[in-house]
């Protein structure tokens, strides 16, 4: 059931309304106009199953992942060449945003962990940045207050 919800979490993300794997036609045909509703209104049926908390948790991990890779810090020999940090510094800004935001609902079972792996990003960036940001003046710093 988990990795059926992540599944649909997952298909929802990628904002076309299906899995990322699977192919659609999209011709003119007027058949593929009814069998597109149909797969937009089981997609649709199929994310109110997944939970909030869940669909918040995904969104996020998938941020920090994007930010780590755009720090260089991707498990990859190439890591630095895939290095950006104007990229990782929207990235963090957004998590951060996001984390802020969402802490009250999702609780804090949910949200420490969240915080934990933004402020290790925050660190990273300040590490992997050649002119430091003034304090309060970093990525996300906006929403989470100086990190140090």
């Amino acid at each position: 059931m988990q990795s059926e919800q992540s599944n649909r979490a997952e298909g929802a993300e990628n904002g076309h309304g299906h899995d990322m794997g699977q192919a659609h036609d999209h011709g003119s045909e007027h058949g593929s106009d009814s069998s597109m509703a149909q797969a937009v209104n089981q997609q649709s049926r199929d994310i109110a199953e997944v939970p909030a908390v869940e669909l918040i948790n995904t969104v996020a991990v998938h941020l920090m992942s994007a930010a780590a890779v755009k720090l260089g810090l991707a498990d990859d020999p190439h890591a630095d060449e895939l290095k950006d940090l104007d990229e990782a510094r929207k990235l963090i800004t957004s998590l951060a945003g996001l984390i802020t935001a969402a802490a009250p609902e999702v609780g804090s079972t949910h949200a420490a962990p969240l915080r934990d792996g933004l402020r290790s990003l925050q660190l990273a960036f300040r590490e992997e940045s050649s002119v430091p940001d003034a304090p309060g003046k970093g990525p996300g710093e906006k929403w989470t207050g100086p990190v140090n």
